[in-house]
């Protein structure tokens, strides 16, 4: 396989357990950290401009109800996406995608930017992605590692920015992985932790793809995954797994 431009760990949601998810703080948490990359989770406003947010709604994050989908950027942008996680995040805005690739150029971190469409907006969703990262770090790399759970979404975001490398996000291990990855060009599968073995890393390998395992939070388990061959471990503790 080519030479693989990416760290071996990422932190979750750009700050892991120890900052708000999604936010700049959590990405200044990491690079302060020593990390040298970071996950995040895209979507669109209504009005089409993507952001780092997780949820389909807005309860968990910023205590308001109602799906993002129907709000614009610039109702999103009045929302506290900080304080739930503790108060001394207050107002903690959502990060726009354009503001996520200044802080990451600015602090020489890679990033993976998991596509988390909103329903019936997958197609939209990996294409806009895919055009928005590939302006903003234009003539920076890494180049952002595009994934998603969404073929559809990966598959628009491949047939936008065909350069932007793309990873196929399993929850379970399927039969068809291979065929999956392949129609859709990735260069990696990320899959659950539990469901990896020796032999399943080895297929993936000899397919050509590399291997992200999630959500690690246990050295024991990372120092086994790595001796497995797995290649990324994203986690929700970098204070743990940074040392690595």
């Amino acid at each position: 396989m080519e030479a693989w431009p990416y760290p071996v760990v990422f932190v979750h949601r750009l700050g892991g357990a120890l900052a708000p998810e999604n936010t700049l703080a959590g990405l200044m948490l990491a690079h302060r950290l020593g990390a040298r990359a970071v996950e995040c989770d895209v979507k669109l406003s209504a009005d089409n401009v993507p952001l780092l947010f997780h949820d389909d709604d807005l309860e968990r994050i910023c205590g308001s109800s109602g799906p993002v989908a129907h709000l614009t950027l610039s109702e999103l942008r009045r929302l506290d996406a900080g304080s739930r996680h503790h108060p001394a995040f207050a107002t903690e805005p959502i990060p726009l995608l354009d503001e996520l690739a200044a802080a990451a150029r600015s602090t020489a971190l890679a990033v993976n930017l998991e596509i988390k469409p909103c329903a019936g907006r997958a197609a939209e969703s990996g294409a806009t992605v895919a055009q928005v990262a590939a302006a903003a770090w234009q003539g920076h790399l890494p180049a952002p590692l595009l994934s998603s759970f969404s073929e559809e979404a990966l598959a628009a975001a491949r047939d936008a920015v065909p350069h932007l490398p793309r990873a196929l996000l399993l929850e379970r291990w399927r039969d068809d992985w291979q065929a999956a990855a392949l129609a859709l060009g990735a260069v990696a599968l990320h899959v659950h932790r539990l469901q990896l073995t020796p032999s399943r890393v080895e297929a993936a390998h000899a397919a050509g793809l590399r291997v992200m395992a999630w959500t690690v939070n246990d050295v024991l388990e990372a120092r086994q995954l790595l001796a497995w061959g797995v290649d990324m471990l994203c986690t929700d503790r970098p204070d743990r797994l940074l040392c690595l």
